[in-house]
């Protein structure tokens, strides 16, 4: 399904401007987009590759607007987004090679997701309040971030969420900067993975094109308001509409 009628244009439009600035600020806003697709008539598979490519234009748009919190970062941006994006790659291979299983795990993902909205200020709290370095080149934490890519190739809700905790265990800096370094590898794994959906999987173009341009704007917005904004309420809408669809698809 290519056409789109104006109130599914619409609820896209809304769906990507908020997921843009949640992902700038959060990390979960495919929790947002990924379920709008669906209950505008779009199977699961469809629209995780569509939200997918839609997304890449914000994540992206994201990073543009934490440019200041890398600077000083390249090292770190060199060392350790190549995993995320490897992962990304194997993640996405594996749903085009296997399509089929999608709709029977994508429930869980999304509870996963949502599960991982709900604990993340307080793991976030605890883990930003850490004492004394940590190994930021240390082979766990490359395997983690390589395990949280794959995740994001194949799905990708919330990865932002579980990226940013790894980064908060694993590296020693404020948690705005490594905010930013975490957009930087979820962009990279979703622009990798929407490479591949490109090419080899059935992108809804209106969707996508929707979600793309609403994203960006999301994006700045997030970067540039995510400190005033009510998060509560954000993670709360994200908490809602995750389980709204995870029950949809467990029917």
């Amino acid at each position: 399904m290519h056409h789109l009628s104006w109130l599914a244009a619409l609820a896209l439009l809304g769906a990507g401007a908020l997921a843009g600035m949640i992902n700038a600020i959060v990390g979960s806003g495919s929790l947002i987009t990924f379920p709008t697709m669906v209950g505008i008539g779009l199977s699961p598979l469809v629209a995780n590759v569509s939200n997918n490519v839609g997304l890449v234009f914000g994540n992206f748009s994201g990073v543009y607007g934490y440019r200041r919190e890398l600077v000083g970062q390249s090292a770190r941006i060199r060392s350790l987004t190549p995993w995320s994006a490897a992962g990304g790659l194997l993640g996405a291979g594996l749903l085009l090679w296997h399509p089929s299983a999608f709709k029977h795990v994508v429930p869980f993902l999304v509870l996963l997701g949502v599960a991982m909205v709900i604990v993340q200020p307080r793991l976030t709290r605890a883990l930003s309040a850490r004492e004394g370095r940590r190994d930021e080149g240390g082979a766990v934490l490359r395997v983690s971030i390589f395990l949280t890519g794959i995740y994001g190739g194949y799905f990708g809700a919330a990865q932002g969420v579980i990226l940013l905790a790894l980064l908060l265990i694993g590296v020693n800096d404020h948690v705005q900067r490594l905010n930013a370094l975490k957009n930087t590898a979820v962009g990279m794994v979703n622009l990798l993975a929407g490479i591949l959906f490109v090419a080899f999987a059935p992108v809804n173009w209106v969707a996508a094109g929707i979600v793309a341009i609403s994203s960006i704007a999301g994006g700045q917005a997030g970067a540039t308001l995510g400190r005033r904004l009510p998060a509560p309420v954000l993670r709360g809408v994200i908490v809602i509409g995750g389980l709204a669809i995870a029950g949809y698809l467990l029917r």
